[in-house]
């Protein structure tokens, strides 16, 4: 009988034929990550379901702790997958920058804080990112969204001057 070494059989002739998914010093896309924890999370709860029931039929000392972690962890799996489903990620538009948004009175006003550098090409894509980026839970039908840039005007003194505004109406949807 002839033994061929496992490099010789092999099609790869020993060469790694593994996928090569992991970038490193990069992090997992969100969706990704909530999709392989719901995994993971609900086979270790199944895990540890088998182990509390192996612990109550043993008589462990630590069957009522077992019944508290591995509820947890159905709740874990259970919170990651809704997460996932729920999750949208924001929408970014070519040419916006970012920019903080420092008022938010939940209903008709959104105001974003534009740097001191801030490019005039810039504005429209920027106030039309943010615009898209709300979410409508309790605001207004329409919402108008500032961008404004706090210019100096003396010596310790300065103003607020608005570099353009945007409205977004959740009706039309």
């Amino acid at each position: 009988m002839l033994l061929l070494r496992i490099d010789d059989r092999h099609p790869t002739q020993g060469r790694r034929n593994i996928e090569r998914r992991f970038v490193p010093n990069q992090p997992m896309p969100l969706p990704e990550l909530l999709e392989m924890s719901s995994k993971w999370l609900a086979w270790s709860g199944l895990g540890l379901s088998v182990l509390t029931l192996v612990a109550f039929i043993t008589q462990w000392g630590v069957r009522f702790r077992l019944v508290g972690v591995s509820s947890f962890t159905f709740l874990l799996a259970v919170s990651c997958w809704a997460f996932s489903i729920s999750y949208t990620p924001p929408i970014r538009i070519d040419g916006a920058q970012q920019v903080p948004i420092v008022f938010d009175n939940g209903t008709n006003l959104v105001v974003a804080q534009a740097a001191e550098g801030f490019q005039s090409e810039a504005i429209n894509p920027t106030l039309n990112q943010i615009a898209a980026n709300l979410r409508p839970g309790g605001r207004n039908l329409e919402v108008r969204v500032r961008l404004r840039q706090i210019q100096p005007v003396n010596e310790g003194t300065s103003r607020p001057v608005v570099l353009g505004e945007v409205t977004r109406n959740f009706d039309q949807e």
